[in-house]
């Protein structure tokens, strides 16, 4: 918003100052050519207002605003030194002062910093800096200039005038050099950007040649071709940058006719907030996850107008949009190290520094999305792993127990059992029942509905085959908190202690339950074996971890060979 606020200040001063100018150097009514001149000379302003409000960050937009100032000023000088003459005081003088300076900027500082406000290079550096002071003593000899009356001691006039002479040819000697200088990029520019530097040569010529005619055509009596030359210099180069918006898109600017009434838009490369915009609603539709990067790539490609774009995640699946036809151009790495975003080169210019901050502020909340995404995927995954592992202990364990328990009793009843057969088939069905407690405790016991966490961790530690501490935070036996919180430390505990007993060989076991300001804490510790957590998958509690992770929680496993295992997870609760 405040670059909006001083571009447009900017421009309303060049503005105001080129219209108020020719107007008092004119009077009402102003004939044709002066209302040629105000419009030719407001396509600085324009252009320069457009590139600073579109590209705040690059310096050119900034560079033609300068440039548009110094035009307004200089133009309202000269208006208030041919109204008022002396009368205008040193107002006018420095007025009038400033058109040297927009000579210097339109005519070297323009062309050479042309497309981005920087220096093709460190050798041009020298030529900049003769340009500058070029500029500086021209437009302090006619300072100086402005206020010597005609009887003057000549000594005073010959030193302005010879400062203002050699800073105009030298700022004239320098314009040329330039010239040449883009006619040698132009020559060695790749095919997409030789469009952009064709019309900026055309433009340096013409401005040049213009300057030329105002010199010789002008001060030689033949307004009308001064007042040509005049044109061609003011506009020749406003002009070429315009065209280069046009039909090259400089600067990434798009700029097209909408519909039937001519309505000028103005289409740049969105922001980071747009894309994530867009790309926010295809979250809503859910897509595959394989489909959801596929978007992402293209949302990338369509930003930058690359001709390719791609997503590479660390499992190496890779996306692409577009027409893969080369190596990557710009490569960015996503937020936590869930892959990278690549770009091929685009359609037309180059990538610039611009371009890459653009795409490493996409990759933050790119990464997350592709992570929620990640974790919604495992989420699924894992309670259908959790499905199966259900049906398989049905299937595997009390079906089994039923059917053979069924089998017995029919036996019995042809048979006549005696009390023997009854007490087998009667231990039969009480370990089928103490089976069934145990499958309904690993789906949700009924002890954690009624009596909470710390009641329901106690039940299961209980039944455990080796010695268990449970200690719980005072306070906590009788705190309730929300199913899906409670749901999922149990559930966490109770894998630990599975993988404690199954895996590690413990003897002992200490479960310890506390609540540590907003976080619900769970450690679960034992004596057994460890092992190496950086090359050892930590079995069930993946997907335990991710949905501890989807409650905004975290778990944490520290172990070493021989020293046990400590593993703690927590979720935040409400204050």
């Amino acid at each position: 918003m405040g670059s909006r606020l001083i571009a447009g200040f900017l421009a309303a001063i060049a503005a105001g100052g080129v219209v108020a100018g020719a107007l008092l150097e004119s009077g009402l009514p102003a004939p044709l050519s002066q209302w040629a001149f105000i419009v030719v000379a407001l396509l600085c302003p324009a252009l320069g207002w457009l590139l600073a409000v579109r590209r705040p960050r690059i310096p050119y937009g900034w560079l033609l605003l300068a440039t548009a100032v110094c035009l307004g000023l200089g133009a309202l000088g000269a208006g208030l030194w041919v109204r008022a003459g002396a009368a205008a005081g040193f107002a006018g003088v420095i007025g009038a002062a400033m058109y040297a300076v927009y000579y210097g900027l339109n005519s070297i500082f323009v062309p050479l910093l042309f497309p981005e406000g920087r220096l093709p290079s460190g050798r041009w550096r020298p030529v900049a800096w003769i340009g500058a002071a070029a500029t500086v003593t021209h437009a302090t000899g006619i300072t100086l200039l402005g206020p010597l009356p005609l009887g003057e001691p000549p000594p005073r006039m010959a030193v302005a005038g010879a400062m203002a002479g050699l800073g105009q040819l030298t700022a004239w000697l320098v314009a040329v050099i330039v010239l040449v200088g883009v006619v040698v990029r132009w020559r060695r520019s790749r095919p997409s950007e030789r469009g952009q530097y064709a019309w900026m040569v055309a433009g340096a010529t013409a401005n040049l040649a213009g300057f030329v005619a105002l010199v010789v055509f002008l001060f030689g009596g033949h307004t009308s071709w001064g007042v040509a030359g005049l044109t061609g210099s003011l506009g020749a180069l406003p002009a070429a940058v315009a065209v280069t918006v046009l039909r090259h898109q400089l600067l990434d600017i798009r700029i097209g006719i909408r519909g039937s009434r001519l309505l000028m838009v103005f289409d740049v490369r969105p922001t980071v907030g747009e894309v994530l915009s867009r790309f926010g609603s295809v979250l809503d539709d859910s897509p595959e996850p394989v489909e959801l990067l596929g978007r992402l790539a293209a949302a990338v490609r369509a930003a930058l107008n690359t001709t390719w774009a791609a997503v590479r995640l660390a499992d190496g699946t890779r996306v692409v949009a577009g027409s893969e036809d080369g190596p990557a151009a710009l490569v960015v790495p996503v937020r936590g190290g869930l892959g990278r975003l690549e770009c091929g080169p685009r359609a037309y210019g180059e990538l610039t520094a611009e371009d890459r901050r653009f795409l490493e502020a996409l990759a933050v909340p790119a990464g997350l999305a592709i992570q929620s995404e990640g974790l919604a995927a495992r989420l699924v995954n894992a309670q259908e792993a959790e499905r199966r592992r259900i049906e398989r202990n049905i299937h595997d364990g009390v079906q089994q127990q039923l059917v053979a328990l069924i089998a017995g009793l029919e036996l019995a009843r042809a048979t006549g059992g005696g009390p023997r057969m009854l007490a087998e088939l009667r231990e039969q069905a009480r370990q089928t029942l103490a089976d069934l407690r145990e499958l309904a405790a690993g789906i949700h016991p009924s002890s954690l509905g009624q009596g909470g966490l710390v009641n329901a961790v106690e039940e299961r530690c209980a039944r455990l085959p080796v010695p268990t501490k449970v200690s719980a935070g005072e306070g906590l036996r009788a705190a309730r908190f929300t199913d899906e919180v409670e749901g999922a430390m149990y559930f966490t505990v109770s894998e630990a202690v599975a993988n404690a007993l199954k895996h590690a060989a413990a003897t002992r076991l200490e479960v310890r339950l506390a609540r540590e300001g907003n976080r619900l804490v769970a450690t679960v510790a034992d004596d057994g074996r460890g092992f190496d957590p950086a090359t050892t998958a930590r079995r069930g509690l993946a997907p335990l971890s991710d949905r501890l992770h989807a409650l905004g929680g975290r778990l944490e496993v520290v172990s070493e060979k021989g020293k046990g295992t400590r593993m703690m997870a927590w979720v935040p609760v409400d204050g």
